[in-house]
This record gives structure tokens, sequence and C-alpha cells, in this order.
């Protein structure tokens, strides 16, 4: 019965502790840029256009430079990631995005070290894993492991 109550309680005080973020002011900047990316139609369709031709990069990746739209596609890429990057809504998104990341991978880190100081925890935006590069297959997929 103790542990059952111990459970509820954790239960209650995680759910405070998500009312507390939910009502903070950097989760409020993200929730205004996000609507504000959201709701503007030019960096929609920059969002829209970037996305298609990123379908055809990775059809371009599987063959590499033996792809005949190799030197195409990536300079269309790079272009329409700099125009889609370059928008201001886009950019203010990608701010607010980042410090909301933040303020919940401190967290997460004062509750994993308020239990041991052994515990991984994701530190800037990356999942638990030693190299940092997030995937957790340990460098198979190609990204550096250290």
């Amino acid at each position: 019965m103790i542990a059952t109550l111990e459970y509820v309680d954790i239960l209650d005080r995680s759910e405070i502790l998500g009312k507390m973020v939910m009502d903070s002011d950097v989760y409020e900047a993200y929730e205004v840029a996000r609507n504000a990316l959201y709701n503007d139609i030019e960096a929609q369709q920059l969002i829209k256009d970037f996305n298609a031709v990123k379908d055809q990069y990775e059809d371009v990746q599987r063959f590499g430079r033996y792809h005949p739209d190799y030197s195409e596609i990536m300079k269309l890429v790079r272009t329409r990631k700099r125009a889609m990057d370059l928008n201001d809504k886009v950019a203010a998104y990608k701010i607010a995005e980042r410090q909301f990341q933040s303020l919940l991978d401190e967290i997460s880190q004062y509750i994993a070290f308020s239990v041991s100081d052994q515990i991984k925890v994701p530190k800037d935006g990356a999942a638990l894993s030693d190299s940092g590069c997030g995937c957790g297959s340990g460098g198979s997929c190609g990204c550096k492991a250290s």
C-alpha cells in the first residue's frame, strides 16, 4: 500500500511540475512563436518548398555523387534551407524551441541528479548517449561516437 501511495504522490508532483512548465514564460514564448509560424503563409510556403526538395535530396543520397541530378538537388536544398532559415518567423520559432528544450533538459538534469550523479540525462537536446549524437545506436548510424 505504501508503494502505491508513494507512486500516486510522485504522479501528483509530476503533474504540478508539468503545470509549472506550461505556465512558464519560456513555454509561453514558445507557443507564441509556434502560433506565429503556423499562421504565417510565407513561412509555411517556405517550409513546404523545403520539404518537397528534401524528399528529392533523400533520393539523391542513396546514390551520392553518381545520381544524375546530384549537383542541382544539393544546390536547391541549400538554397531552400537558407531561405527558410532566414524567415523571421522560422528563426524566432527555432530560438524559442531551443530555449524551451534547454528548460526541459535542465529540469531533467535536476531530477536525475537529485537521485544520483551517475544517471545520464539529455543535454542540449541530445538523447541519452555518451557520444552526444542522440541516436543510441553506438555509432552504427554513421554519427561520431566518442
